[in-house]
């Protein structure tokens, strides 16, 4: 029997006895059958060749054709499995299978390329899982068919001909030189021209730029190793024929260090020996920094300027391990006959061209105990004996500066006491000093003194008036415009001294001429600098000079005042 043919069977069975002389009873019944399925047939391609066509921007994984495989057993005596025969362009895909529906799905392991190869043949396997030991001699329970895969061409961006391109250019290279090239073709049958792109999202500040139609990438600033080491952008190719498709990628430029920049000495710039020092002693260690980004092994040299080798103090020892030790060269060094040691140190570098700079390192002598921990470098130590502490000294400036308060102070009421003496004295006429209660009065009150003399003569000569009495009918007016809030005082005043000068009716030149609203709320209270005249000018301040530097500030003081008071500038 054969399941595959009719699977189920319908049996009539009649029953009858043989007894009695009517010839006996029967009875029916229907039975029936149904073939359990065994793994005799092995699964048949139903043709032997398959077509399939595939586009060459296919995705790697994605199922670009199904193929199926008849087995008319049932169950899992159905179940088949499917592999690529290895040949011709089997390595490029993969079969599976769908347990649903018992298909092989072809999927694509590499990507495709039409210009490069546009089919591929190769065969498939289809074989039972399970297979029935009992039907062995029947034959091999598995088919072939094989499988045919034309590749169709698709219109494709440019390919660029490395996936990263690395650059040199060194530091401060003019603008406008060129420092490399990109390639990218249209690799499909029809091929157009390519044009290149700066992507402006990855060089955002313009460093570069590139020929749209050779690729070639130029300097567009200059560069600085010190500032940007490095430079990563991406370049776009896109076809002339559809712009919109494009590639990208990536470009990297590496800048190259130029030596500009001469080494310089590392902090400490200063350090300290003891008095006590021995020559041959170690100091100081001391290295060296270089603004430039030294590449590996660079070697720098430590050696004293030439005018400093002399004779020197200390002494420059290069470890030749970029560091080098200050080394004195005396026995012992005095605070009290110099504090500061200042010593040439001269650093060279091994780049090309060759940088050297010339750095100061300052030494200060500071005193120690006997192991060489220093106790005080301050100038407590340089210039007070030892021993003198840090209490005595204060109570010594305390006592300075209270004495020079009290100079000061008498000074200051001697020169007040003299000042309003002369103010308030009245019978020294020697400055004519004359006060007025009125506003721009006191004309009355000169006639007592013939102040003739004081006239200027050319005025005398030109107006042939007699100045020693006051005139009566030759008085001039005096035109006395109104006064503005915003009438300006110096012309307001150079004004009132050319009328007093030409006026006959004018008090002498040295006299005091006030006026009403000068002193309404006037900062500057009188213009005039008869006041200020005194008879200190015979006081001498000399001495103030010989009390040595602590009373400089004193002695300057005086001094000032001396020198601005100028007699022939007074109005």
């Amino acid at each position: 029997m054969d399941r595959e043919v009719k699977e189920q069977y319908q049996v009539l069975i009649q029953a009858k006895d043989m007894g009695g002389q009517l010839g006996g009873l029967a009875g029916t019944t229907i039975v029936n059958i149904t073939l359990t399925d065994v793994n005799d047939n092995p699964p048949r391609f139903p043709k032997s060749i398959f077509h399939l066509k595939v586009p060459e921007s296919s995705p790697i994984g994605s199922a670009i054709g199904r193929i199926r495989a008849v087995d008319p057993d049932f169950g899992q005596n159905a179940e088949i499995e499917y592999n690529i025969v290895p040949g011709d362009g089997g390595n490029l895909f993969d079969i599976i299978t769908d347990e649903d529906t018992q298909e092989g799905i072809i999927k694509l392991k590499k990507p495709l390329d039409f210009e490069t190869k546009k089919a591929y043949t190769f065969k498939v396997e289809a074989s039972n899982l399970h297979l029935d030991h009992r039907f062995h001699s029947v034959g091999p329970f598995k088919d072939t068919a094989t499988v045919k895969i034309s590749v169709l061409d698709v219109d494709e961006p440019p390919v660029f001909s490395k996936p990263l391109y690395t650059m040199e250019v060194y530091e401060d290279t003019p603008v406008g030189t060129i420092i490399g090239a990109v390639t990218a073709q249209d690799m499909d049958v029809g091929s157009s021209a390519v044009r290149y792109f700066i992507d402006w999202k990855s060089d955002g500040n313009s460093y570069f730029t590139i020929d749209g139609t050779e690729g070639t990438i130029a300097t567009n600033e200059l560069l600085d190793r010190e500032s940007t080491a490095q430079y990563n952008f991406s370049v776009i190719a896109s076809k002339v024929s559809n712009p919109l498709l494009t590639s990208k990628v990536n470009i990297l430029i590496n800048v190259l260090d130029v030596n500009e920049f001469p080494p310089e000495i590392s902090v400490p710039f200063e350090t300290a020996v003891c008095e006590n020092a021995k020559p041959g002693q170690i100091i100081q260690i001391v290295s060296a920094v270089d603004r430039d980004l030294p590449p590996a092994g660079q070697q720098f040299s430590f050696r004293l300027s030439p005018e400093a080798s002399i004779k020197p103090n200390f002494t420059v020892c290069d470890f030749r391990n970029n560091t080098a030790g200050i080394e004195t060269r005396r026995n012992g060094y005095s605070r009290r006959q110099q504090e500061l040691y200042f010593l040439p140190i001269v650093i060279e570098d091994s780049s090309y061209p060759v940088q050297s700079s010339t750095n100061t390192m300052t030494i200060r002598v500071c005193r120690c105990d006997s192991d060489g921990t220093i106790l005080s470098c301050n100038v407590e130590a340089i210039f007070l004996p030892v021993g003198l502490s840090t209490g005595a000294l204060i109570a010594i400036l305390l006592c300075i500066i209270i004495l020079l308060a009290i100079v000061v102070l008498y000074v200051a009421l001697r020169r007040q006491k003299k000042k309003d003496t002369l103010m308030t004295s009245k019978e020294d006429i020697r400055d004519n000093v004359i006060h007025y209660d009125d506003e721009g009065g006191g004309e009355e009150d000169t006639q007592a003194f013939d102040i003739g003399a004081l006239r200027n003569p050319k005025v005398i000569e030109e107006n042939k008036i007699r100045r020693d009495i006051k005139p009566d009918s030759l008085c001039l007016p005096r035109q006395r415009p109104p006064v503005e809030d915003n009438t300006d005082i110096r012309d307001f005043i150079n004004q009132r001294l050319q009328e007093n000068d030409v006026d006959p009716t004018a008090p002498p030149y040295d006299s005091l001429a006030t006026y009403a609203y000068e002193g309404n709320g006037s900062v500057a209270e009188s213009l005039s600098s008869i006041d200020s005249v005194t008879t200190e000018a015979d006081q001498d301040y000399d001495y103030l000079t010989e009390w040595g530097p602590r009373f400089k500030v004193l002695a300057d003081m005086f001094g000032e005042e001396e020198e601005s008071y100028n007699p022939d500038k007074v109005t």
